[in-house]
């Protein structure tokens, strides 16, 4: 069966990370009004040179672009970490 990160990492691979951390923070959450509607909680650390360039902000447009179809009704939140590899 594939998890809701298995699918959240499937989309981020064709920004061709070179590390990609996607944990299900949503136990941590239970009993939270957006867990119980089903919706998820996850923290991502994606490292790929396609964020070179890119403002915060654009980083994290470029990721959720990826996602927006799972907003807000299976992910309910995401804490984001996007670097490129001259920032680790």
């Amino acid at each position: 069966m594939t998890t809701l990160a298995d699918e959240i990492r499937s989309r981020l691979v064709v920004l061709a990370p070179e590390a990609l951390d996607v944990h299900d923070d949503s136990a941590a959450h239970a009993g939270h009004a957006g867990a119980a509607a089903g919706g998820g909680h996850f923290d991502v650390l994606i490292v790929s040179d396609a964020f070179a360039g890119l403002n915060a902000l654009a980083r994290h447009r470029k990721v959720y672009a990826l996602l927006a179809d799972l907003m807000p009704h299976r992910i309910h939140a995401l804490s984001l970490k996007a670097l490129t590899p001259d920032e680790l």
